[in-house]
């Protein structure tokens, strides 16, 4: 039976599940942290906890945390671990390093500080590694021992699935696709370095391309939406203004699938994966998207008629999906560390 000692002292208790365990998963998001109850196995969820990040004072963001799952303890007495999913650099220790999309935050000890507050077996994990977790046991990459995981959002996260485990690197920060450099001279990034893929191929990357085509006299349609305001222009006005025909969101799409699928492609090369699985919800901004995607692909990894064809499909699971796998992490870590 496994036995585990807190990490700031005290005494040593038993803790493999007993029958009706539950798990503690927060999923933390640039607008949100979303906290769910479950059995560590499944994606049911027995209750559910939602409160705003904030976004603007780092030393609020570990109170935040606490306070989800504090709310969610005092409602369940039956949470025996707690995961925890961030995006940035993220080390074995659940130490958060730095997260591009959490500006400030930097040296957090998430899992530290959530097992002195409350005296529990907590791990905390990078969100695309728990993204990837989830749709390699329970979703769209099941089966598979080889697999990338990508989800689409403000930002880019991602995971990948090597020898039938998601890969976690030498420091616990392996799975960052989205600060792939893809083009020295491009767009600037939320990391702070110019030309990452995330640039080109997130929500923001969508708006970057989008400002391009209004520079050159394009998209009268999105701007308009915009507010006529090209600062302001967000994926959701691209969307719209694609669905409505406006050439300059037409010009706008090709742009972005193009440059999310030469990000693909060199994962593609670089890991040799049976499936690519796609999130997040850019990845069904429109209905043939992802077959756009899959043939630039088809067109442009190296030795694409050599090769078989990696199929590139849409994720099974949606805005839970970090939060579900946290709740998978947190089952594993209280049985085998």
């Amino acid at each position: 039976m496994k036995v585990w000692r807190s990490r700031v002292g005290g005494a040593e208790t038993v803790t493999a599940p007993k029958r009706g365990s539950t798990f503690i998963g927060v999923d933390v998001g640039g607008t949100k942290i979303l906290g769910l109850v479950t059995d560590g196995v499944s994606a049911n969820a027995v209750d559910r906890e939602l409160q705003a990040t904030p976004k603007h004072d780092p030393d609020a963001l570990a109170p935040a945390i606490l306070g989800v799952v504090e709310t969610l303890l005092a409602r369940n007495d039956a949470v025996v671990g707690v995961g925890v999913g961030v995006p940035g650099l993220v080390d074995h220790a659940g130490v958060l390093h730095y997260g591009p999309n959490v500006q400030g935050v930097l040296g957090l000890d998430i899992a530290g500080r959530l097992n002195q507050t409350f005296s529990i077996p907590a791990v905390a994990e990078n969100d695309g590694y728990l993204t990837a977790l989830t749709e390699h046991r329970l979703g769209a990459a099941r089966g598979h021992d080889h697999a990338i995981v990508v989800t689409q959002g403000t930002g880019i996260g991602g995971g990948l699935i090597v020898g039938g485990q998601v890969l976690r690197g030498a420091n616990g920060f392996a799975g960052e696709p989205g600060h792939m450099l893809v083009n020295r001279f491009g767009h600037r990034c939320a990391c702070g370095s110019t030309g990452c893929w995330e640039s080109v191929s997130s929500g923001a990357g969508l708006a970057n391309l989008a400002r391009d085509v209004v520079d050159e006299g394009q998209g009268g349609a999105i701007l308009a939406a915009a507010g006529d305001d090209p600062a302001r222009i967000r994926g959701e006005h691209v969307s719209a203004a694609y669905d409505a025909g406006d050439p300059g969101a037409i010009e706008t799409m090709r742009r972005f699938s193009f440059w999310v699928a030469e990000g693909i492609g060199s994962l593609i090369a670089l890991l040799d994966p049976s499936i690519v699985v796609l999130g997040g919800g850019l990845s069904t901004i429109s209905g043939g998207f992802l077959d756009e995607v899959a043939s630039q692909v088809a067109d442009s990894v190296v030795g694409g008629p050599y090769r078989p064809v990696v199929p590139i499909v849409p994720a099974d699971f949606g805005a839970e999906a970090g939060a579900v796998g946290a709740g998978l992490r947190a089952r594993d870590f209280v049985i085998n560390g």
